[in-house]
């Protein structure tokens, strides 16, 4: 009896799971057009340099690395890496923008990859990226320690995940989403949409980057920094891309197993 209702939890959790994440595919989706308008911005912005400078401050000198792009949006981190003669590969659970990005890819010249992918459940063999990427993605998962423990597995020993994000669901409950330009093209039913998800997404309550610290030590990575004000490094001046409350970085390599 007992096992029988714990199977039935499973399931209701798996069902649960699932829905949360086709609602959550579902809102992106209706953004995927002004998101790329935003991203297509950023590109030919003062933004797209910043970035640049950042992103290959932490990554080895050599062309050719394997890098995964984790909820990669439109593709902004992939076209800036691949540009640099890195193979891209960018996963998004959002059929819409993944599209968005194939078209950017396109129009640019850009040989970065693009695939439809949950970040919980990624489906490449175990160390196969030399680098992972991923903004503004982790606040928005339904089970980011899941998330965290299969970049890490996909991740080979002695690889760098680097983890742009901010406790967005945190600021946007105390301060809506009101005079914020990440959202100003936002109709009102997707604002409230916007603020329905943040409210059932647990980690909108965990402190953070506190918790990625201990969960990415716990996933194998003893090496874990964290920059608590990226966002004076990335946004130096006010403009439409600036994120207004702490964007921090979580930086982490991956342990090599022993000998």
């Amino acid at each position: 009896m007992v096992n029988s209702m714990n199977t039935m939890a499973q399931r209701e959790g798996v069902r649960d799971a699932a829905m949360a994440k086709r609602r959550i595919a579902a809102y992106w989706d209706g953004r995927s057009d002004s998101f790329m308008t935003q991203r297509e911005e950023e590109l030919h912005s003062e933004q797209r340099q910043i970035w640049e400078k950042e992103l290959l401050s932490h990554l080895p000198e050599k062309e050719g690395l394997r890098i995964l792009d984790v909820g990669c949006g439109c593709g902004f981190f992939s076209l800036i890496l691949a540009e640099q003669n890195h193979a891209v590969t960018g996963i998004d659970l959002t059929e819409s923008m993944i599209q968005q990005s194939r078209r950017l890819a396109e129009k640019y010249g850009s040989e970065a990859a693009f695939y439809r992918m949950d970040a919980e459940k990624l489906m490449f063999p175990d160390e196969t990226f030399d680098v992972i990427v991923s903004r503004n993605l982790t606040w928005t998962l339904p089970h980011p320690r899941e998330a965290y423990k299969e970049w890490i597995r996909v991740l080979k020993p002695g690889g760098i995940l680097l983890n742009y994000d901010a406790e967005h669901a945190r600021h946007h409950r105390s301060e809506g989403l009101e005079g914020e330009e990440a959202h100003r093209m936002l109709s009102q039913r997707q604002m409230d949409e916007c603020m329905a998800i943040y409210d059932m997404l647990p980690i909108s309550g965990w402190k953070r980057p506190d918790w990625d610290v201990v969960c990415l030590k716990q996933a194998g990575c003893s090496q874990v920094w964290v920059n608590r004000k990226m966002g004076e490094i990335l946004f130096p001046h006010e403009n439409q891309f600036r994120t207004p409350y702490p964007v921090f970085r979580v930086k982490a390599v991956k342990d090599h197993p022993c000998s």
